[in-house]
């Protein structure tokens, strides 16, 4: 019960809090987070492939919040991957850089996407894997609040992406997506 309650108050402060833009490097905040996660779990195998110079505009605080959702949510759909493989990359979309993290774990039928960003929504059952619905929820707020999207593609069994993009600089909007 502690950690929904906590969960609602975070999804709840990203959409009030101030934000503070500054470059952000997303490779060494996805070090950091994938560093505390094996430490969490040290005989687990798993490996992260982080992209090295992925840098951005934003707020450091809650891009790092996205990153650790992403990553913490391929971390968990993975435990059962004797060779459990997890990445953050982008990829180049017309004039856009598209940010995404990649796992190979169990998946989601893509039937229920839509339901994958509401709060407290969830596709697998909570004695399968814990959670609380919230974080997807969380990532997409702060997603928004950037002036971006948050999109995912899966199937079950083969793993899942979570692309997001966050809005340029110089398009007539401030980089967190806020009349300039």
């Amino acid at each position: 019960m502690g950690q929904l309650i906590d969960d609602m108050l975070q999804l709840a402060r990203t959409a009030r809090c101030e934000m503070i833009p500054q470059r952000v490097d997303l490779s060494h905040l996805a070090q950091e987070i994938a560093c505390q996660l094996q430490k969490s779990e040290p005989k687990r195998q798993a490996r992260f492939v982080i992209a090295p110079g992925l840098t951005v505009e934003g707020d450091r605080g809650l891009l790092r919040i996205v990153l650790e959702n992403l990553l913490a949510n391929a971390w968990k759909f993975t435990s059962r991957q004797p060779d459990a493989h997890v990445e953050l990359g982008s990829h180049r979309r017309d004039t856009q850089e598209v940010y995404f993290v990649r796992d190979n774990g169990v998946g989601f039928d893509m039937r229920y996407v839509d339901k994958l960003f509401g709060a407290f929504q969830r596709l697998h059952d909570v004695s399968e894997f814990p959670g609380t619905g919230v974080g997807l929820a969380t990532v997409q707020r702060i997603i928004h609040r950037h002036g971006g999207r948050v999109w995912a593609e899966g199937a079950v069994g083969q793993g899942a992406t979570f692309y997001f993009i966050l809005e340029p600089t110089g398009n007539g909007r401030g980089s967190l997506g806020r009349p300039a």
